[in-house]
């Protein structure tokens, strides 16, 4: 049986090139007494994935070369050896990485549910992106019913949950976003009160008009300039949450920190980090609730699908391109 891999080769510097992986085909090799075969049918492509290219101290030890590329994955065990915990037909979703098959001792995989959802809401917004949005805008950032809450990045996989969280809420939500169609699909589809088009808006001007009276949360996934922004904004007490920056992922310049920090001081308002692997302990209750709510009609769920792990850093580029809409996933 032959396995093909997407390699981490080179360290990129600003966006990966063509030469950072390189595709090859590997042979499956025998399990060993308690490993499980998954074939992998998902892969998650999300902008952390950037980051764990980078030899450099973080959350989470870098890929090394010459490995698999990191990547959460959904896929069905076909082969198991003396493993009672699972058997062949169960789905599973973990970290499987980019490539078609996965050996494992089947730690750290999860079973889904298809007849509940489609296999690949299982790495949207009943996986990873869904429990950073869930813990993040509830227990981060401290949510409370009537506050105003801007997000960054807000069609994309992370943001687009967390505003639909925001509204459960019963919260006024501002979206920001790059397009007429993405600022459309937050107001028309989701039931965002409002939406600023960064690349064609100017996004003080929107602030002003959008958050009259400030903002109490800020759910930020972009950082650079649209932070600064948002920190002129603040009301007292606000929140922001830092989730990622992709607009700096890729630099080649130093990295851009915020101007207006000081703006923290004068409302009285704290910035934090969060990284979604500290929640674990609440993934199951978090999903059951979430669940509910896209039972109920409440949470709406987008994957952005393309095709072939040949293509995958072609699509892997779409996250910072802007040419997707909601999770992007790659079907192998």
């Amino acid at each position: 049986m032959q396995n093909k891999q997407q390699l981490l080769r080179h360290r990129p510097t600003g966006l990966p090139a063509e030469n950072t992986w390189e595709l090859v085909t590997t042979k499956v090799p025998e399990l060993q007494p308690g490993q499980i075969l998954i074939k992998n049918h998902f892969i998650s492509l999300d902008p952390a994935m950037r980051g764990w290219m980078n030899d450099a101290k973080s959350y989470i030890e870098p890929v090394q070369i010459g490995e698999v590329m990191r990547a959460g994955s959904v896929g069905e065990v076909v082969k198991v050896n003396e493993n009672p915990a699972f058997k062949v037909g169960d789905v599973l979703t973990g970290w499987g990485g980019v490539q078609e098959y996965h050996v494992t001792d089947g730690n750290g995989y999860y079973p889904v549910d298809t007849r509940l959802a489609p296999m690949q809401t299982y790495i949207g917004t009943l996986g990873m992106p869904g429990m950073t949005a869930y813990f993040g805008i509830l227990e981060v950032g401290e949510l409370k019913e009537g506050d105003t809450v801007l997000v960054s990045g807000a069609a994309g996989a992370v943001g687009s949950v967390v505003g639909q969280i925001a509204k459960i809420k019963n919260c006024r939500v501002i979206g920001i976003a790059g397009g007429p169609e993405k600022c459309k699909y937050l107001t028309e589809e989701l039931g965002f009160d409002g939406a600023i088009d960064y690349k064609n808006d100017n996004i003080y001007a929107g602030l002003k008009e959008h958050c009259p009276k400030g903002i109490d949360v800020y759910f930020d996934n972009v950082g650079g300039d649209i932070l600064d922004a948002a920190l002129t904004k603040l009301r007292m007490n606000a929140r922001i949450v830092i989730c990622g920056a992709i607009s700096q992922y890729n630099n080649t310049t130093p990295i851009k920190g915020p101007a207006n920090y000081l703006s923290l001081l004068v409302t009285r308002s704290t910035m934090r980090g969060m990284v979604v692997f500290d929640h674990a302990a609440g993934y199951a209750d978090a999903a059951k609730q979430m669940g509910q709510w896209m039972a109920e009609g409440k949470l709406k769920s987008k994957e952005d699908v393309y095709e072939g792990i040949e293509n995958f850093r072609e699509t892997f580029l779409r996250l910072f391109s802007g040419e997707k809409l909601g999770k992007l996933v790659l079907k192998l």
